[in-house]
C-alpha cells in the first residue's frame, strides 16, 4: 500500500537577495560578528561575479529523505552562496555555493555520498531556483528591493538601522 508523504523527498528553502539592488556593501562600525561575516562573504559574491544577473541565497536548506520514515533516512545540507541567471533573469546558468553536512539520520552514510549529494544539493537549487523564477518570487523580490531603495533616497539614504 502507497500514501502520499506530505514531505517532498528533496525540499529547499532560501532567502534571496539580488546582488544588484544592494546599494551599500560596507561594513558599519558596530556590526555584530554575524552581520560583518555575512557581508564580507557578499562582498567576496560581488568581486567574484559582480551584480548583474547574480542573486545572492542565505537562510538556506536542502533536506533529502531516503526512507518513508520521518525520524529515519534523511540528510540536511546548510548553504549560502550565489547563483547566476541569464541574460533575461529567466533561468539559472550556474551557482557557486557554500555547502555543508548539518545533520543527518542515517547510520549507513558514507564519506563519498556526502560528497555527491553535496553535488546533488548544487544541481537541487539550481532547479528550485528556476521554480522560484517562474513563480514570480525573483520579480517581488526586485520589486521589494526597488522601494526600498526609493524609501531610502527619499529619507537622504538614511533607513533607521539599516543604514
Amino acid at each position: 500500500m502507497s500514501t502520499a508523504s506530505s514531505n517532498p523527498a528533496i525540499a529547499v528553502t532560501f532567502d534571496c537577495t539580488p546582488l544588484r539592488g544592494v546599494p551599500r556593501l560596507d561594513i558599519p562600525l558596530d556590526a555584530s560578528p554575524l552581520f560583518r561575516a555575512r557581508l564580507e562573504r557578499m562582498q567576496r559574491a560581488v568581486a567574484r561575479h559582480g551584480t548583474r544577473n547574480t542573486y545572492y541565497l542565505t537562510n538556506a536548506g536542502c533536506t533529502f529523505r531516503f526512507t518513508n520514515d520521518p525520524a529515519v533516512g534523511w540528510t540536511r545540507f546548510v548553504f549560502e552562496g550565489t547563483v547566476i541567471t541569464d541574460e533575461l533573469d529567466r533561468k539559472t546558468v550556474g551557482s557557486d555555493l557554500d555547502i555543508r553536512l548539518e545533520k543527518e539520520t542515517c547510520d549507513w552514510l558514507t564519506q563519498p555520498a556526502v560528497q555527491w549529494l553535496s553535488l546533488s544539493v548544487k544541481h537541487a537549487v539550481e532547479i528550485e531556483f528556476d521554480r522560484y523564477i517562474a513563480a514570480g518570487d525573483l520579480s517581488r523580490a526586485l520589486e521589494r528591493l526597488a522601494r526600498e531603495q526609493a524609501a531610502s533616497d527619499a529619507a537622504g539614504g538614511f533607513l533607521g538601522m539599516n543604514l
